[in-house]
């Protein structure tokens, strides 16, 4: 079963896996985007374009126009910059009320000291610094956010399953659980999902977009979480322990099926004959002894498998490669000799 398990991490490492933001590691990224509480929390840490945004300031200024709360933030942050040649100040003939124009992408902010801080996103300015990780910020409120990533902290609690929070706009999202609620459909096949960025990251399928990019091996991922875990192929991290085995891994879901052989669990049910399964992954393999599916073909006698691990030994057959353990040798010996092979 664990060497099941092997052979499944090894199958979703060469398809796409999941990335947080990397500003001085070796593997640099070369695009961005989604899905962690550890990421700068400039609004959310999860959206794909927030996560864009922090490597193109053209992209956050765009999402952030769709984002209304930054407008009535704190005006803490209204440090002492000289941003007339950026911005012009407007005044409506109704209310009397001033308004505060960005000349580079047309944002309107209530205060200046708004202004001033979203002005941050063109020139680049992070002032608000992380002590223990040196992680810089535009304004001290997503520093304070970001901080509760080293204490732990997690004020924001769903009332319904108790799931906690660093930021009060990921328990909303959360919430959306709960209710069932998808505000955000895809035109292309009418998918429904919790959050844009998930809907964001969802379009690449149809468009076939891949905008990051591993600079080290060149492949490319939807997703920036699909490229961090990715990454950790190279640099050899893995990690998240099972504290019953010790195990390493790569990423959090592996860890967490993982559980499941220590625990027993098998929640992927076949609906034809009843058998669970840790993964869902096998239980997709299963299906095709019902199915007669058999969608790995080789390209020099066309035999088909039902799994990429099968075809791949197969493969050998014609390329005259040897075998990688020495008991696979010995099963494959029974063939000329018909014994079973010894312990």
């Amino acid at each position: 079963l664990i060497k099941e398990e092997q052979e499944d991490v090894r199958s979703s490492q060469e398809g796409e896996q999941l990335g947080l933001k990397q500003e001085s590691n070796p593997f640099v990224l070369t695009a961005t985007d989604e899905d962690s509480d550890h990421s700068e929390p400039e609004p959310e840490p999860d959206s794909d374009q927030q996560l864009l945004s922090h490597s193109s300031p053209v992209a956050e200024s765009q999402d952030q126009k769709g984002n209304q709360h930054v407008d009535s933030g704190s005006t803490s942050d209204s440090r002492n910059v000289d941003n007339s040649p950026m911005s012009q100040t407007e005044c409506d003939p109704t209310t009397g009320n001033k308004s505060f124009t960005c000349d580079t992408c047309g944002r309107t902010c209530r205060r200046k000291s708004n202004l001033n801080q979203h002005l941050r996103i063109h020139t680049g300015e992070k002032p608000y610094s992380c002590n223990t990780c040196g992680k810089s910020f535009t304004c001290n409120s997503s520093l304070n956010t970001h901080q509760r990533i080293h204490t732990g902290e997690k004020p924001h609690v769903c009332n319904t399953c108790g799931k906690s929070f660093t930021q009060s706009g990921n328990l909303h999202d959360h919430m959306r659980i709960h209710s069932g609620d998808k505000p955000y459909s895809c035109k292309t096949c009418g998918k429904g999902f919790i959050k844009s960025s998930t809907l964001t990251a969802h379009l690449r399928i149809h468009t076939g977009e891949k905008p990051f990019i591993c600079n080290t091996c060149g492949n490319g991922f939807k997703r920036r979480s699909h490229l961090t875990n990715h990454l950790r192929i190279h640099t050899g991290e893995k990690p998240y322990f099972c504290d019953t085995c010790r195990k390493g891994f790569s990423e959090r879901s592996t860890l967490n099926a993982h559980l499941r052989i220590h625990t027993g669990e098998k929640p992927y049910i076949c609906d034809t004959c009843g058998k669970g399964f840790v993964w869902s992954s096998h239980l997709t393999n299963h299906l095709r002894i019902h199915t007669g599916e058999k969608p790995y073909f080789c390209d020099t006698c066309r035999k088909g498998f039902r799994r990429r691990s099968n075809l791949n030994a197969h493969l050998r057959i014609h390329t005259g490669k040897g075998f990688t353990e020495n008991r696979a040798l010995q099963v494959h010996m029974k063939v000329h000799t018909g014994k079973n092979p010894e312990c």
